[in-house]
């Protein structure tokens, strides 16, 4: 059973034993929190993974907790004919039913020995009461939120690689978020070919090497040689991008996305460690709007990022040739740089 002495010796009693979610460990009640259901899935993963290595026959179960029929908790929990160790992983708290809310609170004041049971609430009022009757019992509390800035994606490639020891370049794990930092599990699984296709340190060439063609990097490849001022580099990468079947929205997206962070960067003051706190970014993009910036007044900025605006509207709809847009939106953007 969880005892005091697992609770948070500085969190309120009602806030649980805050855990990151690769470090979580088995214990009769483990509570997931957060919408990011790819974090979600990696922290039942682990306890899962650790619990078969204590006990290869681990009993597992799974149960939707918005289709929960009455005792179906108390059924799973109960000693089965071997004693073997059982693990029980309910998602769908955030829909929970009734029952599942009257049986959980009620197995929660009698839990079963040699039991795990894992649950995970996506986000939502509902099943208030559970949540913090779990958390007030000191059970561990592991918080999934998305990972939505870019720092915090390298950080998890850091990791990833450091897991697996290897190692990766700052570039490579910056170019591998630029390429494919849109889903997280999508992150995973480019992070886990990589472990397995290659040897050695992994570098901005290996990266291109396997995700150069993808939609991100092109953007990206576009929006770089567009801030500094190559304009007949960005116009071909864009044409050939567009003539493979780019959308041109992601393309604009990432033009806008980079004017934007110059602007927040141009004329800031601090080191790259505190502009990143101050902005939400990684050092390194700090200092690459920096380095970028060098060939921007404030009166060009403002006209590039107007521009790219209106070309942001006319791609999405707005105009009949949107491809015309947006190649005037590069051009304008190169041809705004001013060479010191």
């Amino acid at each position: 059973m969880v005892t005091p002495a697992t609770r948070s010796t500085r969190a309120p009693k009602t806030t649980g034993n805050i855990v990151f979610w690769r470090d979580v460990e088995p214990a009769p009640i483990v509570l997931i929190t957060g919408p990011e259901d790819f974090l979600a899935f990696r922290a039942m993963e682990r306890i899962r993974n650790l619990l078969r290595q204590r006990e290869p026959d681990l009993e597992r179960t799974s149960l939707d907790a918005s289709e929960y029929a009455s005792g179906q908790l108390e059924l799973a929990a109960s000693p089965s004919l071997f004693g073997e160790a059982k693990l029980i992983e309910v998602t769908g708290l955030s829909t929970m039913n009734e029952d599942f809310l009257n049986d959980t609170v009620a197995y929660l004041s009698a839990m079963a020995p040699d039991v795990t049971v894992v649950m995970h609430h996506g986000g939502g009022a509902r099943g208030k009461k559970l949540l913090d009757a779990v958390k007030a019992g000191g059970a561990p509390v592991v918080d999934c939120q998305p990972l939505k800035k870019d720092s915090e994606k390298v950080d998890f490639v850091n990791r990833e690689f450091r897991d697996a020891r290897r190692s990766i370049e700052p570039g490579g794990a910056q170019a591998l978020v630029a390429a494919v930092g849109s889903s997280l599990s999508e992150l995973a699984a480019a992070c886990s070919q990589l472990l397995s296709d290659t040897e050695g340190p992994v570098g901005p060439d290996v990266i291109e090497r396997y995700y150069g063609g993808r939609v991100e990097a092109t953007a990206f490849k576009v929006a770089d040689a567009a801030l500094a001022g190559r304009g007949a580099f960005a116009l071909s990468t864009l044409r050939h991008a567009l003539a493979t079947g780019v959308d041109p929205v992601p393309l604009v997206a990432a033009l806008a996305m980079k004017l934007r962070t110059v602007a927040k960067v141009a004329g800031s003051r601090g080191s790259s460690a505190q502009l990143a706190r101050e902005f939400g970014m990684a050092p390194w993009q700090i200092d690459n709007a920096r380095r970028d910036s060098a060939g921007w007044t404030p009166d060009a900025l403002i006209r590039a990022v107007k521009i790219t605006a209106d070309a942001d509207e006319q791609v999405k709809g707005a105009a009949r040739d949107p491809v015309y847009a947006l190649e005037r939106a590069v051009t304008i953007v190169a041809t705004s740089v001013s060479r010191r």
